[in-house]
């Protein structure tokens, strides 16, 4: 391990921070908390892009705390090449223990829409490590809901068959984000009830909350509620 890099991470330590993360993230043992703020940890990590301090500390796994690990993701997304990005992701997605950090991935290779990279969120998708597939989850969710969508992405996401709460929780993520952007599409999901009790209503509750989802829409969302 890195130890110039973890020293780092401590020194940018906000103790009260920490505290109230904690209470965020019930997976994660308080004691691999340092307590960094994300907008410090992506400023260390601008510091850090391209030097071999960094290469290194993105092949030393497993890391002992969670900004480690953060850290690790923010370095990944920076990766330019779609090949090595999927690498690192295959090398790096086992130690992912929370939503945190699953959600703070957001590699810049896959904005361009790699026409591989659907078949390989399917098969993250298939894992059956709760934040490989809520990773997979949440790459159609954020690069294919615009005009790359296609009608098999949200039939893949509701395949999904899991009662892990932070998987639940990203599909109806999902429906309610594929709501605001491709209603019509999706829309029969919860009109024929095709979807997980939870996961429907939590996608209701999720689409009702939204400020991009018209008022017209939510009137007629709620009366798809599915009640017990």
């Amino acid at each position: 391990m890195n130890e110039s890099i973890r020293r780092e991470l401590f020194a940018l330590r906000d103790p009260s921070y920490r505290d109230f993360h904690c209470r965020l993230m019930p997976t994660v043992d308080p004691e691999r908390v340092i307590g960094v703020r994300t907008p410090a940890l992506r400023k260390l990590a601008r510091t850090l892009k391209g030097t071999p301090e960094a290469q290194l500390f993105l092949q030393t796994l497993p890391h002992a705390y969670y900004e480690e690990n953060n850290l690790h993701g923010i370095l990944l997304g920076e990766l330019r090449g779609y090949e090595e990005t999927v690498e690192a992701l295959e090398k790096f997605l086992p130690f992912v223990d929370n939503w945190a950090t699953c959600d703070l991935l957001s590699p810049k290779a896959f904005r361009k829409h790699p026409p591989q990279l659907p078949e390989q969120a399917h098969t993250w998708m298939a894992s059956s490590h709760t934040y490989t597939v809520r990773f997979g989850i949440g790459v159609l969710m954020q690069f294919y809901l615009d005009e790359e969508f296609r009608p098999d992405y949200a039939q893949w996401t509701a395949e999904v068959d899991s009662e892990e709460y932070y998987i639940r929780m990203m599909q109806a993520w999902y429906f309610a984000t594929a709501l605001a952007k491709q209603y019509e599409a999706v829309l029969p999901y919860l009109q024929e009830r095709r979807l997980p009790q939870w996961v429907h209503n939590k996608t209701i509750q999720k689409a009702v909350e939204s400020f991009r989802i018209t008022p017209e829409q939510k009137e007629f969302l709620r009366t798809l509620r599915w009640k017990k």
